[in-house]
């Protein structure tokens, strides 16, 4: 409750980090703000950056690096700041 849901634009697979050696966009307590990266969705060899809707900070990850995600699945919940 009181936690923004950033969902899945697309089905497609989910990368935390833009390389395999990189480190994570954001972790777990990370405080984001608009627009900033969370992940990538691949699909159809298109990588599609998930940015942030809103200011606040990520109290929880979802999905795990790699896994296939469907339409409207829950990325991540965000603790909105004002």
């Amino acid at each position: 409750p009181g936690l923004h849901e950033v969902k899945a634009p697309l089905v497609g697979t989910f990368y935390r980090a833009p390389s395999p050696d990189a480190e994570p966009f954001i972790e777990e307590g990370d405080r984001v703000e608009v627009n900033d990266k969370l992940c990538i969705l691949e699909a159809m060899k298109i990588m599609n950056e998930i940015e942030s809707p809103v200011r606040g900070v990520v109290r929880q990850v979802c999905v795990k690096n790699g896994s296939t995600v469907e339409f409207g699945q829950v990325l991540f919940r965000i603790e909105e700041l004002s």
